[in-house]
């Protein structure tokens, strides 16, 4: 029997076939497809053995991962946003995990393997060898995340709040820190319109520093992803 034929979903619950992928957690799809509509990359033709697909916000955008396990072969491939990370196609052991680090960001993900009972396996995700909910919690803490559209087009905009490192659809940005009456404003560009994240203390403990982004003089309401 293989892994693509039982119906249960990478964070250890069954699922429907076709169903919505939830952000950071694991849809599997017995039919050996993402969705009802298969991958929307092309050029992967055909996933035989698809058995868990996860979608993990992280600071250089949202990225999906899946994963292909083969319980005849043990193969194992990750694809992350349709580009294929590893690939080992014969493997003894069915059981273990696998670590990868996830596009411009670089962060360390791990996907663990876990026997059920039979050919029935369950797939976990770890971020930063955090579960994806753990995860979220802590960078909701630790990040501000900002979507806006100028020009017709679409923009996500996150600061790492540790760094102060900013990120725009993918891309870290080229930032000018300066130091006002009131905090301090990170300066940059996107395309032609100008702006910048001011930061400013809330006079609360725990409330502590204020981030607001502001885009040609408009401050933008914050993102809750």
């Amino acid at each position: 029997m293989r892994a693509g034929s039982e119906p249960w979903g990478g964070n250890g619950q069954r699922g429907e076939a076709g169903s919505r992928h939830l952000e950071a957690e694991g849809r599997r799809d017995p039919r050996g497809r993402s969705g009802a509509g298969g991958s929307r990359y092309g050029h992967i033709e055909k996933m035989t053995d698809l058995v868990a697909v996860w979608e993990v916000a992280l600071s250089d955008g949202v990225h999906k991962i899946e994963f292909e396990h083969g319980t005849t072969t043990g193969k194992r491939v990750v694809y992350v946003d349709g580009k294929e990370e590893i690939r080992k196609e014969w493997m003894f052991k069915l059981v273990g995990k696998e670590t990868f680090t996830v596009r411009a960001s670089k962060t360390r993900a791990t996907i663990n393997i876990d026997a059920v009972s039979g050919f029935t396996h369950e797939y976990t995700l770890e971020i930063n060898a955090k579960s994806p909910k753990k995860y979220m919690e802590n960078r909701s803490k630790t990040t501000n995340t900002w979507i806006l559209s100028l020009g017709g087009t679409d923009y996500r905009i996150v600061l790492e709040k540790d760094t102060m490192d900013v990120w725009c659809n993918g891309e870290k940005m080229e930032t000018a820190g300066e130091f006002v009456e009131d905090g301090t404003e990170t300066h940059f560009s996107v395309g032609d319109h100008s702006c910048y994240i001011k930061a400013v203390s809330s006079g609360k403990r725990k409330e502590g520093i204020i981030h607001t982004l502001i885009v040609d003089d408009r401050e933008i309401p914050e993102a809750v992803e």
